[in-house]
């Protein structure tokens, strides 16, 4: 196997002959230092006017990217959110909403 770069130290001076194959990831718990959100075409927004912290849209983001302290959801993070939308879908109270629809 060839010495492959780092996820981290992935940028745009890597040589393609050191990227896995489809930018596979072999190494663990990439997950906090690779910021996957930027290819997101659309961003929720959250409304906490709105939220009753019924925190129903936290364990079905499949990114963990709605984040919580002392049982209350924060603001998204935006560095690994992908902009699937489902908390968009599970939103009971319309405190979520995806900007960049059309």
């Amino acid at each position: 196997m060839a010495d492959f770069i780092r996820a981290g130290q992935i940028n745009e001076t890597s040589p393609w002959q050191n990227l896995t194959e489809g930018l596979s990831i072999y190494e663990p718990s990439t997950s906090k230092s690779v910021l996957t959100g930027e290819w997101r075409t659309v961003t929720p927004e959250f409304d906490e006017e709105k939220c009753k912290q019924c925190l129903i849209c936290v364990p079905v983001c499949p990114d963990s990217a709605i984040p919580v302290a002392n049982k209350k959801r924060l603001d998204f993070d935006y560095d690994h959110c992908k902009g699937c939308g489902i908390c968009v879908r599970v939103c009971p109270f319309d405190a979520i909403h995806m900007e960049g629809l059309d």
